[in-house]
């Protein structure tokens, strides 16, 4: 089969390489999964990197998240075993960890509902407790991440800001039903998200960028207020001021996803069936970009690294190798 790989670490357009390996065997507890749709998430650029927290063996595969099909034909979601990535024409996977991809998503959709979904979902519900009528603020609103966590945000109820790096990226925020999208670019996100609320701030930050946006999120949540840290696209960890928290009596929520699979693998199947709900009823869709073919990966993933992608960018095996564009 055919499948892209990392022999060393560093940047992904250098470092990943197609071509023939073997089709992996399932380990006991595993199935073989033909890929239908592998999205691109910022951990598989971190990995490339070596900068990740989970450190596959040399070589391997990207790809974390991936809508299938078994061999009997069913459509499924879920994550690959590692070093065996989604950006190949099969992978294997627990058969423990599969959801059922649902109907009213397409394949490339369905696979971009896990990771950024079930991350806004445990960020917003579980972590930050997020009520109808309170504001949320999400940085990167426009990113894969961020664009899931807004349109969760307003199928709660609540009123979403959205920060994004971009004009472009700005329309893309107000189409995902940001109520107010600020152009960090361009603007003075503490001053622009101050004027928005009144001066009272948001009650829940969602920020998967970290560094810069990290210190912004402090000096704009409320009494009482929620900041939620999912990642640090930036490449800066903050070191939080923790008297500044006590003094403005707000609270610093960390968030790993990946942890609620073996320590509560009975909500993300809870998760899962909200988010199928949320989806039947049109009140989230994943946003993908742009699909295209398996020998696109690199490129795609690369353009991930630079910022430059909004919602999710998918790869599909079965693309024929001339398409390369936007979702239509």
């Amino acid at each position: 089969m055919q499948a892209w790989q990392v022999h060393q670490n560093g940047e992904p357009s250098e470092v990943m390489v197609l071509g023939e390996v073997e089709r992996p065997v399932p380990a006991e507890g595993q199935v073989l999964l033909k890929v239908r749709a592998a999205t691109v998430n910022f951990p598989d650029v971190l990995m490339c990197r070596g900068e990740y927290q989970v450190k596959p063996p040399l070589p391997f595969t990207p790809g974390v998240e991936i809508c299938g099909e078994t061999e009997d034909g069913r459509r499924v979601i879920g994550n690959p075993v590692l070093p065996y990535g989604g950006f190949a024409e099969y992978v294997v996977a627990d058969s423990r960890g599969l959801f059922a991809a649902p109907e009213s998503l397409d394949d490339a959709e369905a696979a971009a509902l896990l990771v950024g979904y079930q991350t806004g979902w445990f960020a917003l519900h579980r972590r930050a407790a997020l009520e109808a009528g309170e504001t949320l603020l999400v940085h990167a609103a426009a990113g894969g991440v961020g664009s899931a966590a807004v349109q969760l945000g307003k199928a709660a109820g609540a009123t979403v800001i959205g920060v994004v790096g971009g004009a472009d990226k700005a329309a893309v925020a107000r189409e995902l039903g940001c109520d107010v999208v600020i152009d960090r670019r361009t603007e003075n996100v503490v001053g622009a998200v101050k004027e928005a609320t009144g001066g009272r701030g948001v009650d829940v930050v969602y920020d998967p960028v970290g560094g810069e946006a990290y210190t912004q999120s402090t000096k704009v949540v409320a009494f009482e207020g929620r900041i939620v840290v999912v990642g640090f696209a930036s490449g800066a960890i903050p070191s939080p001021a923790l008297n500044h928290a006590l003094v403005k009596n707000y609270s610093i929520l960390g968030l790993h996803w990946g942890l609620y699979n073996t320590k509560n693998p009975k909500l993300v199947q809870h998760c899962h069936e909200q988010l199928t709900e949320l989806a039947a009823r049109g009140e989230i869709k994943p946003l993908v970009s742009e699909r295209v073919p398996l020998g696109g990966a690199s490129a795609a993933v690369q353009r991930v690294a630079d910022g430059v992608t909004t919602g999710r960018v998918a790869v599909l095996p079965g693309l024929p190798a001339q398409t390369n564009g936007a979702a239509a």
